[in-house]
């Protein structure tokens, strides 16, 4: 079977989307499936056989996206679908009309996963109107959007029942991503903690992920003080890149928190993520706008439990209580959990080798071939 996939967004640009698509693609061919993707070109990257870049430009306010060229992408998604059995969208921008458009010319079963829970961004970038008007709209797009496909892949239970709700009929299949376990289990930490200055004794709790405001990086910075009560060697490594990053660390300046915050950009996920996730004794996470929650899982792996809210798509992995503690969506009861768990190195030990049997339960295998199952079932 080959599958044509279509994207907004693909490596060199990280994030989770693309890193849900690169899991996919290494592990498929196990299952007899090809893929062929069609995703931007940023830097001219050459397309190859099964990966086709096209141009576009950067998106206003965030220049590490590419707004497509409509008709190169639609043209180019035309083209390579016509040996293949089933069109799988990833994203809901050019990518999903261009693609929508191709299995439709070309007689093919089409699908997406829908990895964006969009009502709680768009308010960050649209701040002047209102937000419940924003809201509204977010959800007619992606009701519209998805009761054109054939079906729907959510990475989470909540994003399922969140589809529902938005009146989505067409049918809606709950599997998410799963994680190439090999890749996080032979990290340095000992290395990563000489590399940054950290003593390799000190508590090091670690957020990975885009620097952005919808990450929640503000409620961990209200956090960490009542962590400090009680563990005041404690430091926050936030690793990342993103819009927010030089509001986060004028932040940091402003509340005198220097010397227990340190920001280390971003980290290249073959040679440098496992080593830092390895390095930290805890995952400390509170966005609550995840549709999956991956880098929990990453950072499960590498044997560092999480610290997280529980809240959309993080729910489905914190839920069990496995390799993760869950406090309260609060500052004060966040922090105290935070340290709780630093200082209690029995426990801490515990929750590091349950996270790892319970990352093996989300393995990138696993959860090819359930998708590859599906693939079968909509192009028989």
């Amino acid at each position: 079977m080959r599958v044509l996939m279509t994207s907004d967004v693909y490596f060199p640009r990280i994030n989770g989307v693309s890193t849900s698509i690169d899991t996919f693609r290494r592990t498929l061919g196990s299952f007899g499936v090809e893929l062929r993707l069609v995703v931007p070109s940023y830097q001219g990257e050459a397309s190859t056989p099964d990966i086709l870049r096209v141009a576009g430009r950067p998106v206003p306010r965030d220049p590490e996206d590419r707004l497509l060229k409509w008709r190169a992408m639609r043209q180019t998604c035309l083209q390579a679908a016509a040996d293949c059995d089933l069109v799988h969208i990833q994203t809901p921008f050019v990518a999903h009309y261009a693609g929508v458009r191709a299995a439709r010319k070309r007689g093919l079963p089409v699908m997406a996963t829908y990895h964006t829970l969009f009502e709680e961004y768009l308010q960050h970038y649209a701040p002047m109107l209102p937000s419940g008007w924003l809201k509204q709209q977010a959800r007619n797009f992606s009701r519209r959007q998805c009761n054109a496909l054939d079906a729907v892949v959510v990475p989470s239970s909540a994003m399922q029942q969140r589809l529902l709700d938005y009146g989505v009929t067409k049918p809606i299949h709950v599997l998410p991503t799963g994680i190439p376990l090999d890749n996080f289990a032979n990290g340095c930490g000992s290395r990563f903690r000489q590399q940054h200055g950290i003593a390799a004794e000190r508590p090091m709790a670690l957020f990975v992920g885009r620097v952005a405001h919808e990450k929640n990086i503000d409620f961990l910075l209200d956090a960490l003080p009542h962590a400090l009560e009680t563990c005041p060697d404690l430091l926050l490594v936030i690793a990342g890149e993103g819009p927010a990053r030089a509001e986060l660390q004028q932040e940091v300046a402003q509340r005198g928190l220097q010397a227990s915050v340190q920001f280390i950009g971003y980290m290249d996920r073959v040679h440098e993520l496992p080593s830092c996730y390895a390095a930290a004794d805890v995952f400390a996470f509170a966005s609550t706008t995840e549709t999956q929650g991956l880098v929990l899982l990453e950072a499960m792996a590498a044997g560092t439990p999480a610290v997280a809210l529980a809240a959309m798509g993080t729910i489905d992995i914190l839920a069990p209580g496995r390799g993760a503690v869950a406090p309260p969506a609060e500052a004060r009861a966040y922090g105290q959990a935070l340290a709780t768990v630093l200082l209690d190195r029995s426990r801490l030990f515990q929750l590091s080798q349950d996270a790892v049997r319970y990352a093996a339960e989300w393995s990138d295998r696993a959860m090819a071939s359930r998708l590859s199952q599906l693939y079968h079932s909509l192009a028989p």
